[in-house]
């Protein structure tokens, strides 16, 4: 099967999963008063954007628009580099990246979902323009594992995987993470992403509440080691 092939499969995929998500809200909706479809948006605001292990842009927006109903999620996530968009005095777009994906949510522990990556400037409908990715995720207890699978996508992605592992410590989560492909220097797999994240909740009135991440993180494959922190709006 054709790259070209492939793309278009996933698009009538995804379209599908979005018509069986907007019809389960409906129904939802029907079947209980009270309802159960929600819409939220917001934003978070980064001093560096890492992910899995590797930095795509200094202080970053962080804009996202979710539609949830039962255990279905649908949204649309993006990031923005702050730091690119004024460069040597003349404007610049900087690092760029817009996301759909969508996921199941089980009761026991469990999520599937498909995520589609997409960097602006490319063009939209090109299929070098996007990578498929299949997420599962575990958690039991204070253990969560998840996996993650690239099966289609432009140039050179494809079949690239990345694992990661997680253990809650209190208020901390202490992850070890490990790809191929485009995750590693030299698509091989290793381990890419090590660290200790932590968030709290800032009072600000008795109504409202700031949400504070940060995290640690070291890559050994490239050698390199960050120092993140966020907040929520």
């Amino acid at each position: 099967m054709t790259n070209f092939t492939k793309i278009n499969t996933i698009k009538y995929f995804l379209t599908a999963l979005s018509i069986l998500f907007v019809a389960t809200g409906f129904q939802t909706v029907k079947a209980q008063d009270d309802g159960e479809v929600n819409v939220s948006t917001g934003v978070d605001i980064y001093s560096t954007y890492v992910w899995r292990g590797v930095a795509y842009a200094g202080p970053s927006l962080q804009p996202y628009v979710e539609l949830g109903a039962g255990g279905f999620t649908l949204g649309a996530w993006g990031s923005q580099g702050i730091d690119g968009l004024i460069t040597s005095g003349t404007a610049s777009n900087g690092f760029q990246e817009m996301d759909l994906y969508t996921a199941y949510s089980f009761d026991f522990g469990l999520s599937l979902g498909v995520t589609d990556y997409y960097y602006p400037g490319t063009l939209f409908f090109e299929e070098d323009s996007h990578a498929f990715e299949l997420n599962g995720g575990y958690t039991v207890g204070d253990l969560s594992l998840s996996a993650n699978y690239i099966f289609a996508g432009g140039g050179s992605v494809g079949d690239d995987v990345y694992f990661q592992l997680g253990y809650d410590v209190g208020q901390a989560n202490l992850f070890i993470g490990g790809g191929d492909g485009w995750h590693s220097t030299d698509t091989e797999f290793t381990i890419v992403n090590i660290g200790i994240g932590t968030s709290k909740e800032i009072e600000i009135t008795d109504s409202f509440s700031l949400p504070v991440s940060g995290a640690v993180i070291l890559n050994p494959d490239t050698e390199q080691f960050y120092i993140t922190a966020g907040i929520s709006l």
